[in-house]
């Protein structure tokens, strides 16, 4: 197993100043980050993947999509300019040499039409990973697509979905992830959404139910680690959590209070709980 931490709790552009950090992180024990790819700054990457080099730690990368930049949208440029999206992200990724880039990158989150997806709105969905899938096979990536909980989108909102629609694009560099957060909220029965997914599943967040500490909420962690080794899943866990150092991440994120001592606390014992969970 190895075992990740999403850079989101601290920032959403990593550069030079959070170098200090890499360090700590990986003093912690982690064998890797999880980059935030909102800043298109290639030289940025470029040097963040060499400090990452320097201390043996892997990366995965996370990215959004937005109105303007939609696969999804029924306007043709916007969903033309939501695949170049995608391809600079992948640029980025290549450039920092980060082997996964995950997160909503299916659709805008956050944006709402008052219903339910549409064929048509499935069928772009799928040409527009199918192409990004094409640019980050050739850069070594693999795109991970992620479904969020029916408050954050309305297009993909449970493992099923997810796994049905990364089938049907049917590219081997395009999967899905499975989040703890959002399953904890849309599953009826973790194990059976785990069961009907893990054939597309190449990446997975450990996110507690109010986004802190994991292990001290109330995800049922017995059936998602349980699963976990009956799946036989052996790649990166990553811890994403929020907090609220970051006021626009806080109130996209929707977190009013302090649920945590500080981030490096959180860090320690996100581990902490992982190795336990998985090597106990």
């Amino acid at each position: 197993m190895k075992y990740g931490m999403n850079m989101l709790l601290w920032s959403t552009d990593c550069s030079e100043e959070h170098f200090p950090l890499f360090e700590s992180l990986k003093e912690i024990g982690y064998d890797g980050v999880e980059l935030p790819i909102f800043d298109m700054q290639l030289a940025r990457f470029q040097a963040v993947g060499k400090k990452l080099d320097s201390l043996g730690l892997g990366r995965t990368a996370v990215t959004i999509c937005t109105d303007a930049e939609n696969p999804i949208s029924p306007d043709a440029a916007i969903r033309a300019a939501g695949l170049e999206r995608l391809k600079k992200a992948i640029d980025m990724c290549a450039a920092a040499g980060a082997t996964h880039l995950c997160g909503p990158i299916h659709s805008a989150i956050g944006s709402f039409v008052g219903r339910g997806p549409t064929e048509d709105e499935w069928n772009w969905g799928k040409e527009i990973l199918s192409k990004a899938g094409d640019h980050a096979q050739k850069n070594h990536v693999t795109l991970v697509v992620e479904y969020l909980n029916r408050f954050e989108c309305y297009f993909l909102t449970s493992a099923a979905d997810d796994a049905r629609f990364c089938r049907e694009i049917n590219h081997p560099h395009v999967k899905m992830m499975y989040d703890t957060f959002h399953a904890n909220i849309e599953e009826k029965h973790l194990a059976a959404a785990m069961q009907s997914c893990w054939d597309q599943v190449v990446h997975v967040h450990i996110s507690e139910n109010d986004r802190s500490t994991p292990g001290e909420g109330h995800v049922d962690w017995d059936t998602t680690f349980d699963m976990l080794k009956q799946m036989r899943y052996d790649d990166w866990l990553v811890v994403e959590a929020f907090g609220l150092s970051l006021p626009d991440l806080a109130a996209a994120t929707k977190i009013w209070r302090k649920m945590f001592t500080d981030e490096i606390s959180l860090a320690k014992h996100a581990l902490a709980f992982m190795k336990r969970r998985v090597e106990g």
